[in-house]
């Protein structure tokens, strides 16, 4: 069951396909208004988006957010390409969690790779 970011937009940033054990996989279809020129090419922030909210999901806490990411672009990614995230923790210590997040499209290219360092706070980061 999802614990994390319930109000996350499907069509912006992907739909949750699984959730496991330190591991997620979370599916977007790129949009026309993703794109950005008449090559309709996809903006990186897409595709980003979709790897965070993975390893955000892998981890599967409410108080879950991003530290750190180190991240490759490596294919382009176009309208109406379907990229899969799949998140998987790497590593735990303390509140501190990275992840792997690689990115394929429907052909099972990799087109993103990185690694996410998030915190799990005690609280919401807005709650005072």
């Amino acid at each position: 069951m999802q614990n994390t970011h319930l109000l996350a937009s499907e069509k912006l940033i992907g739909s949750v396909v699984s959730i496991g054990n330190d591991c997620a996989t979370v599916k977007l279809t790129i949009l026309e208004e993703m794109t950005v020129d008449t090559y309709n090419l996809s903006h990186g922030s897409f595709v980003f988006g979709l790897a965070d909210y993975a390893a955000m999901v892998a981890i599967n806490e409410p108080t879950v957010v991003l530290g750190k990411a180190t991240t490759k672009f490596l294919k382009p990614v176009v309208l109406n390409d379907k990229v899969t995230a799949v998140a998987t923790i790497t590593e735990t210590s303390g509140k501190k969690i990275s992840v792997l997040v690689e990115v394929t499209n429907q052909k099972d290219e990799l087109v993103f790779e990185g690694e996410f360092i998030c915190f799990v706070l005690d609280k919401h980061i807005l709650d005072t």
